[in-house]
């Protein structure tokens, strides 16, 4: 049979790079997107083909994880073979703001998707074999170091608490009704493709838009957060490497190593030449009310079951996020030395929005970047 993907989040970072894995392996593969008056589709725009040219492998529908309707036509419609659920309000401080519209895309657009794979499944007697995108936030406040599959949960955000319905709602869906529904607990991982409010992608443009004249100040929040930084394009080897198994089970992914924000600030500041603290300020307006402190993931089955491991350090990873945005810095230079007027930075737009950073003024105290 050939094999069909259908992708909700095609539009995000993960999903760009998981369209690309799966195109190189012959898979024909279908996104769901929301319809908007802007075109969001810039991290596929370079996998796109004319729908006219012959052996065309990758399509596009509008839908939405709230709309169980479209979901369940779509499915009926592209009979897929696999399922990737990648769909999320995915930015953690965000869902403080917007908790509720959080936990109706995670919780209960997850539960319409997996009930539309049950009744596709039922009715057309097809498997589908679906992956659902957990979250290393799903462990919060951690009683154990590192978290494995077995490590309880204690969700510190909106965003993380929807992670867990998601999670366990995948999990009954599997024992309930005999769906082959994996999921993936994934820790932080990046790309030069990252959104640009993400903490790592917001160091690296800053640091690489300073470098060349077109920013002067960077602010952050809490510098002293650990995580355990992947590259992206090896965590979607992992979600493919799931659905390839004769059973569905649950998989932590990490890299095993952890790290302070600060120390990736550091990484990206002295890659480029840069004194940290000449540029970079502390705003207590990007805290979180609940902060995660320590995630660090034990991938041992990942490794033993899947054959997976990490290629990317978070050196690495870091130098390729600078140096990727150095060139995105350059084009925009060249935009401004010609005259032309270019948007401002996300978070220049980010902070005009949302109750949690609206009325303070800029706080202008140094960031401390020793030990």
């Amino acid at each position: 049979m050939d094999k069909v993907a259908l992708i909700t989040g095609i539009t995000g970072q993960d999903g760009s790079y998981l369209t690309e894995l799966l195109l190189q392996k012959g898979y024909s593969v279908h996104g769901i997107v929301r319809r908007s008056s802007v075109f969001t589709t810039e991290r596929i725009d370079h996998l796109y083909r004319d729908r006219h040219e012959d052996d065309v492998r990758l399509h596009l529908h509008y839908g939405d994880l709230l709309d169980a309707i479209s979901l369940r036509r779509t499915i009926g419609e592209v009979k897929p073979t696999e399922v990737y659920n990648l769909a999320a309000q995915s930015h953690v401080r965000t869902s403080f703001d917007q908790p509720v519209y959080t936990a109706e895309v995670i919780a209960l657009g997850t539960l319409h998707l997996l009930e539309a794979i049950r009744d596709y499944r039922d009715t057309q007697q097809r498997d589908v074999r679906f992956y659902q995108a957990s979250s290393s936030e799903m462990f919060g406040r951690v009683k154990e170091t590192p978290q494995s599959e077995t490590t309880p949960f204690y969700p510190r955000s909106p965003y993380a608490c929807a992670k867990v319905h998601a999670h366990w709602q995948t999990i009954n869906h599997r024992e309930a009704y005999d769906l082959f529904a994996t999921t993936g607990i994934l820790f932080n991982h990046e790309s030069p493709r990252r959104g640009e409010t993400f903490v790592t992608r917001k160091i690296t443009r800053a640091a690489a838009r300073i470098k060349l004249g077109l920013q002067s100040e960077l602010y952050l929040g809490n510098l002293d957060a650990k995580r355990d930084w992947g590259f992206t394009g090896d965590y979607v080897q992992a979600m493919w490497l799931m659905l390839q198994q004769d059973e569905p089970d649950d998989y932590v992914i990490a890299t095993g190593q952890c790290h302070t924000v600060r120390e990736f600030l550091i990484e990206a500041f002295n890659h480029l030449g840069l004194e940290i603290e000449r540029y970079v300020r502390f705003d207590p307006r990007y805290l979180r009310p609940t902060e995660v402190d320590l995630l660090q993931g034990d991938a041992r089955k990942a490794r033993e079951r899947l054959g997976w491991t990490p290629t990317v350090t978070m050196p690495q990873l870091c130098r390729m996020m600078v140096d990727a945005d150095l060139k995105l810095a350059e084009q925009e230079r060249a935009l401004v030395n010609a005259g032309h007027c270019i948007p401002q930075p996300c978070e220049s737009i980010e902070s005009q929005f949302g109750p949690s950073i609206i009325g303070a003024p800029p706080v202008r105290e140094p960031i401390p970047v020793g030990p």
